[in-house]
């Protein structure tokens, strides 16, 4: 059976919203978008396509989906397009039935991500706040991956915002990875549920 991970570039305080570019999502008024590339480096980068080389499906929320399917297709001479439009790509969404991206399954239920397991390696989800707590509330996902700057907003998607949060424990995946511009990589996985009640004091 495969594993889901979830590659995710979030803020110190939590914010994963609009990490590409001004205008990549301007919801709620959001006006930081972009804050992702003065941290970027040659290392960071490298990490970053070591990642998308490593799935073998791709699974977005119908925003993101939008984002991508707006973009990737339309960049030549780009290896990591080449790779998503090369991949086969699902998108969770009740309203979308044709999706125009190809190589894209529509699905209407998040239940029906867990039967992708059955069929691919390493399925990634890449941003999708909203699915991924979904995801996460299921408990379907296998593998965090997240990408860690040194930067707060103090607004826009959180992936956990009050009272969104759910009872889980990880593990580390692999040693945490540092970067020059002050970025750090974490992965983690699964490792079943919190241990909680017990009074340090007496450790």
């Amino acid at each position: 059976m495969g594993i889901l991970s979830v590659d995710l570039f979030i803020t110190l305080d939590g914010v994963y919203q609009g990490p590409g570019g001004p205008d990549e999502d301007r919801e709620g008024g959001f006006e930081f978008g972009g804050w992702q590339a003065a941290y970027s480096d040659e290392e960071t980068g490298q990490a970053i396509v070591a990642g998308i080389n490593r799935m073998d499906a791709l699974l977005l929320g119908r925003k993101t989906y939008d984002i991508f399917a707006g973009y990737w297709p339309n960049r030549a001479d780009d290896p990591i397009a080449d790779t998503f439009n090369a991949l086969p790509k699902f998108v969770v969404s009740r309203s979308l039935t044709d999706p125009g991206w190809a190589g894209t399954t529509a699905l209407s239920e998040v239940a029906e991500v867990a039967s992708l397991k059955d069929r691919f390696e390493d399925i990634h989800v890449i941003g999708s706040g909203e699915l991924v707590r979904s995801l996460l509330k299921a408990d379907v996902v296998d593998r965090l991956n997240l990408f860690l700057y040194p930067i707060t907003l103090g607004a826009g998607k959180k992936l956990f915002p009050d009272g969104a949060g759910v009872p889980a424990a990880f593990r580390f995946a692999q040693p945490p990875q540092g970067f020059p511009t002050g970025a750090v990589a974490l992965a983690y996985e699964r490792a079943g549920v919190p241990v909680t009640g017990i009074d340090i004091a007496e450790g």
